[in-house]
């Protein structure tokens, strides 16, 4: 049961994941650069939180083409769980892994704050140790967090179950109030189509240990560890 942190430059919570994973799967993932141009034989992936390559251009989008990713796309396409967390997600989008894209957030301002998210799906390696419609408390710090696609992908994206997460109220309503950066129709995070593939902008492993302020982030480490261990 291995797993890989890619790093980039100005990745700044891949120690944070590695943290989390070690708790989860019992000793330390391996951390690979983002210059690297092969990936060790790994059961899952981890594309981190940050600021790559200092966010120029756009958020993720020279990151999505680091010569590591061509082979995080490559495990991808053959069955690899590879989570993207924050400015993760805007790399899995900016590579292809994921539709949409993450866009300015409406406020024009930095989110830094706890926010309600509703589990949408529990039937995955990355949810299953949570309940569908499960309310848990997770923590956003992002710019650019922003979801939005084209109509006929959103459509694919909620017919299709992909969608893994939505911020909402802490009684799990979907509010306008409770979405805290304008993402379309609430989404915190999505799947691919395969369900192996999970993007999403808050934060789970800043509330995976008890002196952090809470365990909610907790059950997707441990339930991917359970995963990639069966």
């Amino acid at each position: 049961m291995t797993a890989a942190v890619i790093v980039f430059p100005g990745s700044n919570c891949d120690r944070d994941v590695a943290v989390s994973l070690e708790a989860a799967l019992g000793h330390k993932p391996l951390m690979v650069w983002h210059g690297d141009s092969a990936l060790p034989d790994v059961d899952l992936i981890v594309v981190p939180g940050g600021f790559s390559y200092g966010d120029y251009l756009r958020s993720g989008a020279m990151a999505a083409n680091s010569p590591v990713m061509r082979e995080v796309i490559s495990r991808a396409g053959n069955g690899t769980p590879v989570l993207g967390i924050c400015n993760g997600f805007q790399v899995l989008t900016e590579c292809g892994l994921l539709p949409g894209v993450l866009m300015r957030n409406a406020s024009l301002k930095f989110i830094c704050r706890d926010v309600d998210l509703r589990v949408e799906r529990a039937d995955t390696v990355f949810t299953s140790q949570y309940t569908k419609h499960q309310v848990i408390r997770i923590p956003v710090a992002h710019h650019d967090g922003n979801y939005f696609t084209d109509p006929d992908t959103h459509k694919a994206l909620e017919d299709n179950g992909q969608v893994a997460f939505r911020y909402c109220a802490a009684d799990g309503s979907l509010t306008e109030e409770a979405n805290p950066n304008g993402s379309l129709a609430n989404i915190a995070g999505i799947l691919n189509e395969a369900g192996n593939v999970l993007g999403m902008m808050p934060h789970p492993e800043r509330l995976a240990d008890p002196l952090l302020g809470g365990l909610d982030g907790a059950p997707m480490f441990s339930a991917l560890a359970e995963a990639i261990a069966a």
